[in-house]
């Protein structure tokens, strides 16, 4: 069942981007999202503990959250309703479906407590999302600003490349380009910043020679 919030002009980009990809889009972003299942080990979720993935997409990192962390409670959020229908449907597939709540939500300005009933999780993941979300800063502050006390946000995008030949660097930032992805090579500084303003800890991680970056905040 999914949350409602106000309709978004992004999410109209978004399901016009996806509403065909998404049935073949984890077949073939696997060879490129690199880091996705680094970022999952790495949330070492507490026994009952929430985690939200923002931009949750077909639901494949969330169904991937649950087996490895079971006892998780999970929630997802996306712009994207086309997304949410893949996402769902997947969930159910994995047998999975009745423990997954999904909501419709702009992750720049939502209200957790609105479409799920509880104010804040003991984790929070983004996944290849703030590379294409405008108002990413926004979105990484809004996801610190619903940390329960201990919680912690981990993100995952593409790095800034720099230990790659300069051939597949400007391959690659084309092809993205045709999808709407902007890298966010200052990604790692802005985590630093978000994290200092809430008085939380900062941890940059560099994947595949720079391909994929992790950043890590930890509220106290």
């Amino acid at each position: 069942m999914f949350g409602k919030a106000k309709a978004i002009d992004h999410g109209s980009l978004m399901d016009r981007v996806y509403r065909r990809q998404r049935h073949f889009y984890d077949a073939t972003r696997k060879y490129y999202l690199l880091g996705r299942d680094e970022m999952i080990a790495g949330l070492r979720i507490p026994s009952g503990g929430s985690v939200l993935e923002i931009g949750c997409g077909t639901g494949r990192n969330l169904i991937k959250t649950m087996n490895q962390f079971p006892s998780a409670e999970p929630y997802g959020i996306d712009i994207s309703r086309e997304m949410l229908v893949t996402a769902q449907k997947a969930a159910e597939r994995a047998g999975l479906g009745d423990r997954l709540r999904l909501a419709y939500a702009d992750a720049a300005r939502f209200d957790p407590e609105a479409l799920f009933g509880r104010k804040d999780f003991d984790r929070i993941f983004i996944s290849y999302a703030v590379s294409m979300i405008p108002q990413w800063q926004a979105v990484m502050r809004e996801a610190v600003a619903h940390l329960a006390p201990g919680g912690e946000l981990h993100v995952v995008d593409f790095g800034d490349l720099e230990r790659l030949p300069r051939w597949f660097r400007a391959a690659l930032y084309q092809w993205l380009e045709w999808f709407h992805v902007t890298p966010r090579n200052d990604l790692f500084e802005i985590a630093s910043t978000i994290a200092a303003d809430a008085g939380a800890q900062a941890e940059a991680h560099v994947l595949y020679r720079g391909f994929a970056w992790i950043s890590v905040i930890r509220r106290r």
